[in-house]
């Protein structure tokens, strides 16, 4: 049970202290925070269930209501909420209208993956969407096409940069980092929630398909013909990048219609995988808007 000294808190938030005083979860053995846990840790689990855990204040209050499954504060968070000039309207009215589980401190910080937690998450319901689909969304679609990237923070950060790009979608490999990683759900700040995004299979098949559906695919390549502000993306345009270490494969790398590069001076001889996309994507955004 939650003690603080002086005045209990009135006003907006006395519903809040007393459910939080009175039902309030202490054991770190209880089942739904061992479920936190796992969903936050493995990959396999976050599949079996299709949902996933996003946290902090930024991610709930971003989250789609209607994929919000569960909501978890702790009692410092009901502390932080009185402290606030506005009394954390927002983010009250969300808790009011989805209902919510208080746990301690140390319990959250069991369920939480950051060092210095912000003391609110939430279970949030996975979106499937296809490739077929997201050709058909826009007349001049612009793709961001991903090979084997391993690092939870370069995926997190092509989402986001996709989205300020206006791009149409994310298509990656099988063998790319799981994008519900807690680390990449980070790092996206909210663009999970409105970027539409898929896993092929055969990476082959889902370029050759886009080039049915008349799309010019570009290849970020240390040995591009062209330099990428050189060629043309107003049209349907879809950017291949390669893993972080390695690039693209040759068999990916192939299919591309141009092999384009970033040209740079002193002894750098590549980019970070999310600069380079982010890089070609907003190149695309900025040739669209003249």
């Amino acid at each position: 049970m939650m003690r603080r000294t002086g005045t209990e808190c009135a006003g907006p938030f006395a519903n809040l202290w007393k459910r939080a005083r009175w039902n309030m979860i202490t054991s770190t053995s209880n089942q739904r925070v061992k479920r936190i846990v796992q969903l936050n840790r493995k990959a396999g689990e976050r599949k079996k269930e299709g949902a996933f855990v996003a946290e902090g204040i930024k991610m709930f209050l971003e989250a789609p209501e209607e994929y919000v499954e569960e909501i978890y504060i702790s009692e410092d968070f009901l502390m932080f909420l009185e402290s606030q000039e506005d009394g954390g309207k927002r983010v009250r009215e969300k808790l009011d209208e989805k209902g919510y589980e208080t746990v301690s401190r140390d319990v959250f910080a069991k369920m939480s993956d950051t060092q210095a937690p912000q003391g609110i998450l939430c279970v949030v319901r996975q979106r499937s969407y296809e490739l077929g689909d997201m050709l058909k969304g826009e007349k001049n679609p612009l793709f961001l096409v991903l090979e084997n990237l391993q690092d939870p923070g370069n995926l997190g950060t092509i989402l986001r940069s996709g989205e300020g790009a206006a791009a149409s979608g994310i298509v990656m490999s099988r063998d790319t980092v799981d994008l519900y990683n807690p680390k990449v759900i980070r790092a996206t700040m909210g663009s999970v929630y409105r970027v539409p995004f898929c896993y092929v299979e055969d990476l082959e098949t889902a370029v050759d398909q886009m080039k049915k559906a008349g799309i010019e695919v570009f290849a970020a390549h240390l040995e591009g013909e062209k330099s990428y502000d050189k060629c043309d993306y107003r049209t349907g345009s879809a950017f291949l990048i390669g893993n972080e270490g390695n690039g693209l494969t040759e068999r990916i790398s192939l299919l591309a219609d141009v092999r384009i590069k970033i040209p740079m001076e002193g002894k750098v001889e590549s980019l970070n995988a999310s600069v380079a996309a982010s890089l070609l994507a907003f190149e695309a955004a900025r040739q669209r808007r003249g």
